[in-house]
């Protein structure tokens, strides 16, 4: 993919479905709902996830500089730079060279929705990262098509290490749903739309010139003080 063709992925309309439901969505193939008016106070949280840094999932909370990732795991052009920078972004991370915020985006539809909810899932068992990347490497080419089903997304879990039945109860349960939710409104609050979006120091970088280009991509990490 050139970079010039690079675009985000627009919200255009599931915004509305994700944070305004007034009914509820029923999730692809599984036994829950979503509901919208469910009360912000009662949502359960995935380990390290930090309300005051968008309901992200934030590694290194000390470290400088800050880097906040927007994805979402339909989202084609996320893949594409997954694919360029995530062994980079593994590496500061696990080096604790920068804190790194992950923020699971539900623009695409309802199996958006229930794969970063089982992202949260895969935090309970230290395998969010590990989960990140395998959805990447397993993302189907078509959205919504009912690949990211309750047994697709346990199948992902598994490959990346992930043996424990809570887990495939945890997607069933729908139990991080209103936290993916969450995500979405802090998101739009931070006007963050489209996917991927990066952040670092709160800035977003170049989509056209950093993105797609992983030497420009660590370029500007560096500038920000990775080492």
């Amino acid at each position: 993919m050139s970079k010039d063709n690079f675009k985000p992925k627009k919200d255009t309309g599931t915004r509305n479905l994700v944070v305004g439901m007034v009914l509820l969505i029923l999730l692809v193939g599984a036994g829950f709902s979503y509901y919208s008016n469910q009360s912000a106070k009662n949502v359960a949280l995935p380990p390290a996830v930090s309300a005051d840094k968008g309901y992200g999932i934030v590694f290194n909370p000390e470290a400088t500089p800050k880097v906040d990732i927007y994805f979402d795991f339909q989202c084609p052009i996320c893949k594409d730079f997954e694919l360029l920078n995530g062994g980079y972004i593994s590496e500061i991370t696990a080096a604790k060279k920068a804190q790194v915020v992950f923020h699971p985006m539900s623009f695409i539809g309802p199996e958006s929705i229930l794969a970063a909810s089982a992202a949260g899932c895969a935090a309970d068992y230290n395998k969010f990262l590990d989960f990140y990347y395998g959805m990447y490497q397993n993302q189907p080419a078509t959205e919504n098509s009912g690949a990211w089903d309750l047994e697709g997304l346990t199948s992902v879990g598994k490959k990346v290490g992930i043996t424990d039945d809570g887990f495939k109860q945890c997607v069933k349960d729908g139990k991080y749903l209103k936290w993916v939710r969450n995500v979405a409104n802090a998101s739009a609050a931070a006007n963050v739309n489209g996917t991927p979006t990066v952040l670092v120091n709160g800035k977003a970088l170049d989509r056209k010139t950093q993105y797609m280009d992983a030497t420009a991509f660590r370029a500007a990490l560096t500038a920000a003080g990775v080492k």
